[in-house]
Order: C-alpha cells, then sequence, then structure tokens
C-alpha cells in the first residue's frame, strides 16, 4: 500500500454505508485476506492518489506543446507595469 502503510496510523475516517456494500466490501477484504479497515485503506488510497495524479498533470496535443513551447522560447518583452512591479521587490 506504499507510504501509507508505514506510516503511523493515529487519524481515523468514519463511513456509513448500506447493508449491501457493507457484505460486499467484507467478502472482497475476506478474498484479498486483509482486514475491512485494510482493505478499505488500501482502495481508497490508492483511488485518491489517482485522483490527486490526474488533477496534478496536464494533457496536451502535440501541437499544443509545440506552441507552449515556442511561447516559453519566445518570451514577450515586459512591460511598464510589469519593470515597475519587479522594481518594487
Amino acid at each position: 500500500m506504499s507510504s501509507a502503510a508505514g506510516a503511523v496510523q493515529s487519524a481515523r475516517i468514519n463511513l456509513r454505508t448500506t447493508p449491501q456494500a457493507k457484505a460486499t466490501i467484507e467478502r472482497a477484504a475476506t478474498m484479498m485476506g486483509a482486514t475491512v479497515s485494510g482493505f478499505v485503506l488500501q482502495n481508497a488510497y490508492e483511488a485518491a492518489r489517482r485522483v490527486v495524479a490526474d488533477d496534478d498533470s496536464l494533457m496536451l496535443s502535440q501541437q499544443a506543446f509545440q506552441s507552449f513551447v515556442a511561447a516559453c522560447e519566445r518570451p514577450s518583452k515586459p512591460t511598464a507595469a510589469l519593470r515597475k512591479l519587479m522594481a518594487r521587490r
């Protein structure tokens, strides 16, 4: 389960669910040889990491990426307002 398993586990998460969902989770945990808490933590943590990674990633088409790189390589001239702002540093 990566870093979530190695850390001291002191934070709590409580949730409510339907009896059917609880039974299914308990069955899956048993099948995996895990406790319900361990099973839920592992799967929720992995899903959360994927969501965060997806949010932190930016996908561009090849053309958009080339346009981005070209714009970075040709920065525009600083405006008077930018020079004034930077002078305040």
